[in-house]
């Protein structure tokens, strides 16, 4: 089995020090920068947009795990894109056109994925399997980090495991991750952990980062 990839979320890393913190990640082994861009009228939070990640994107040759809790999100799509992101995932029902918005995605060379609040069942996704790259499964309701992790959270990842088969679509899971949930998670089948508090307020980040590695 491949290791289990870290995204650590920069919404956990000190706004005032954002490039330190993605230079931080590339020194401490993540795989991917997760970017979580909220729009408060989606999720009932506000954090940034594609400034930042043209902003970052200077500081890093990372990749760039572009998370949009947005509405409309194939409206920004493209200038996420310009600005540097190299994937991009959106919650299908925010968006009036979720085939047209991940074709775009593809078109320019990134990968897309859906996204799923802990509410919205894995049939979502399930006219999408031939085009998604990436199904994100959340382990708490997006807009706030620092919640408590959802226990039947494993359960949907086992699920999307059988559903997605043999095709190449990797499950990443958002929120709540923390080192007493990190092996059942990827016991259930995650490929990609995203973990903000976890290692961004850790008394060894890339300590935590190798632990994951090493599941």
């Amino acid at each position: 089995m491949s290791k289990v990839k870290v995204a650590p979320s920069i919404l956990s890393a000190d706004f005032a020090r954002m490039g330190e913190a993605v230079r931080n990640l590339d020194k401490w082994n993540a795989d991917l920068i997760h970017c979580d861009v909220m729009d408060g009228v989606f999720v009932p939070n506000i954090t940034f947009g594609m400034d930042m990640i043209k902003a970052l994107r200077k500081c890093t040759n990372g990749i760039l795990d572009v998370h949009l809790m947005i509405v409309k999100p194939e409206k920004y799509i493209p200038q996420f894109i310009a600005a540097g992101a190299d994937t991009v995932t959106f919650h299908p029902d925010a968006s009036d056109d979720v085939r047209g918005a991940l074709t775009v995605i593809k078109d320019a060379g990134k990968k897309c994925g859906l996204v799923l609040n802990p509410d919205k069942p894995l049939s979502m996704i399930e006219p999408y399997l031939d085009i998604i790259d990436i199904v994100i499964i959340m382990g708490v309701y997006a807009g706030f980090g620092g919640q408590s992790f959802i226990p039947e959270t494993l359960d949907k990842i086992r699920e999307a495991k059988k559903l997605i088969g043999n095709r190449n679509i990797e499950i990443e899971m958002d929120g709540g991750a923390c080192p007493d949930n990190f092996a059942k998670l990827a016991e259930a089948g995650t490929d990609i952990i995203v973990a903000g508090s976890a290692v961004f307020k850790a008394a060894d980040p890339a300590a935590v980062i190798k632990q994951i590695h090493s599941i």
